[in-house]
């Protein structure tokens, strides 16, 4: 890893994601009946509990509207969750006065064009290999795990290493 990557991480202490492709593998199945499923990934929620642990906050921003999000988010013990925004930029803003953050303390991963704004704007900017070319372009770091497939996890490990956080929050798991 950059030690430009690693640095902007010792700063981060809030967690913004996007959802659809980002914790899902982008994909959106639809039912006979008008149902809708996504799938999360395990790891990720874990990853993100490990998040909470350490006493840092997390935001989701999404397009697009999901009660599968909210029940996840729930799951998970997201901080806030906004869900239909249109401009995230706006959004964010807001965010950044509520939780009394600087930008070099947000942490945004990203996968499509409406993530590039806050992308530009975050101290740590970062993209899954499954995003488009201008969201990569925008990014500090590429995760080597694709959305929905562990990027979330891959991330917080990142971020509590940096901060010197992982040890205290993964001791009950590794110690033998």
């Amino acid at each position: 890893m950059m030690p430009e990557v690693f640095e902007r991480a010792k700063k981060v202490s809030l967690l913004m994601l996007d959802v659809d492709g980002v914790l899902t593998d982008g994909k959106i199945y639809y039912g006979n009946y008008g149902d809708e499923l996504q799938s999360f990934n395990v790891q990720d929620g874990m990853g993100m509990g490990l998040w909470h642990q350490a006493g840092l906050q997390s935001v989701i921003v999404s397009g697009r509207r999901s009660k599968m999000v909210k029940r996840r988010a729930q799951e998970m013990h997201v901080t806030k969750v906004f869900q239909l925004v249109g401009n995230k930029e706006k959004i964010y803003l807001e965010i950044l006065q509520e939780m009394r953050k600087l930008e070099e303390e947000v942490c945004f991963v990203g996968d499509d064009l409406g993530d590039v704004p806050l992308l530009r704007r975050v101290g740590l900017a970062v993209a899954v290999p499954n995003a488009v070319a201008e969201v990569k372009e925008s990014a500090h770091y590429i995760t080597e795990h694709a959305g929905g497939n562990g990027a979330v996890r891959e991330v917080i490990s990142l971020l509590l290493k940096a901060n010197g956080k992982w040890e205290k929050v993964t001791h009950d798991f590794l110690r033998s």
